[in-house]
Parts: C-alpha cells; structure tokens; sequence
C-alpha cells in the first residue's frame, strides 16, 4: 500500500462505517415499531369495556368500548376506496347512548348502495376508540353539493352532526348491508426494515467504489 492509497481507504471506511451505523439503527427502530405493533394490536383486540365518562385520545386511543342505546339516523358519508371492491363511503352516524350523542363509524358501503334505506335497529355497538390523523393542509372541505367529506375529522364531524368529539369505530356488523372497517394497524408506517435495506446497499456500494478508487490508484503507481 502507498501513501496514496491511505487516505481514500480511511474515508471509505469511515464511510462504510457511518452508513452500516445508520442501518443499524435502522434494525433497532423496527424491533421498537413492531413491539409498539404487537402492543396496539393486543390492546385493540381486547375484551371492550363501558364507554368512559371523559374519554381522552392519548390515554383512550384503540380502546375496545361497547356502548347501548339508538342510531337517530343523522349521518355523514366519508369517501374511501377498498382494494378490488371500488369507490365507496364510510357511514358515520349519531348514536344516543345513556344521555350522550356520540359518533359511530359504522363501517362500508358502496357508492352505488349510498343511497339506500339503512338499518336503524341496532341498539349495541361494539367497537374501538379512535381520533383517526387523516387531515392535513391539503384535505378538501367536505362537498356541498354531494356531501361527501374526505376525512374522518373527528371535531369537525362533532361539530356539524351536534355530538361529543368522539368515535367508536365498530368492529362488529351494526346493521345488514354496512360492513364494518375495524381498527387495525394497517395505517401505521413501518418503513424501517425498507431504511436499513437502503443504508447497506448504500455502505455495499461506498466499499465498491473505494475499492475501485483503490485499485486505480495502484495501477498508476505501478
């Protein structure tokens, strides 16, 4: 090895060293994603309990509630689109339980079946808390003309249908012909694995290079 050649051999390896870094740490937030996954998942599938008097999002988020009384027929439609079944809505209605008016997420229904009688006489629903985190800067109004929302925006559905700002996401059938979207974990991101992947491709190809960078600079000293 010449004088030449140290240089470009240490910054290739401090290099190499700070991208392998990264995916490793990389590694060590999937293993936290997935055990925060795994913890979501227990909690959401959980035995339901009674509605709390003073719910709150982050002590309260993925809560499994079950909660009696009446659908009053006020509603709002959220448009959504499900993998290889189409364009279609999410019902979220009023429902009257032991003197509170909350909102109820009563699941999907296609765009053709929208308008549709639906079924009021469900008196138990059974289902998760959730404050869904689907509005930003660039989500529409919902349309004056179809009234169609393009969100589930928990305070503004409050708002314009008269109840508490919170919603119970049933993941049991409310009525024939609406068919329940649970809470999942599908929504969350967990890129990780797919940003470690990507930092020791990237450490693989700063090694290639320097050993290139290395080699050439061994054919012009010899």
């Amino acid at each position: 090895m010449t004088r030449r050649m140290i240089l470009p051999l240490l910054f290739g390896l401090i290099g190499a060293a700070v991208l392998i870094s990264l995916g490793m740490w990389q590694m060590q937030r999937l293993a936290w994603k997935e055990a925060i996954l795994a913890q979501i998942e227990s909690r959401i599938s959980a035995a339901p309990v009674a509605l709390p008097a003073v719910p709150e999002a982050e002590r309260d988020r993925y809560l499994p509630v079950f909660a009696e009384g009446r659908f009053t027929a006020e509603s709002l439609d959220v448009l959504v689109s499900r993998k290889q079944i189409g364009a279609g809505v999410r019902v979220i209605e009023v429902f009257e339980t032991e003197g509170r008016r909350i909102l109820v997420d009563r699941g999907f229904v296609t765009d053709d079946e929208r308008a549709a009688p639906r079924d009021e006489a469900a008196t138990r629903v059974v289902g998760n808390l959730h404050w869904p985190a689907e509005v930003d800067s660039f989500t529409p109004a919902p349309d004056a003309k179809t009234g169609l929302w393009f969100a589930r925006d928990v305070p503004a559905m409050a708002a314009a249908l008269k109840t508490e700002p919170l919603l119970i996401v049933a993941r049991e059938s409310t009525a024939a012909g609406i068919e329940p979207v649970p809470v999942d974990t599908a929504n969350i991101p967990n890129d990780h694995f797919g940003y470690a992947v990507q930092w020791f491709s990237l450490a693989a190809v700063w090694l290639g290079m320097t050993a290139y960078l290395l080699w050439r600079i061994s054919r012009r000293t010899a």
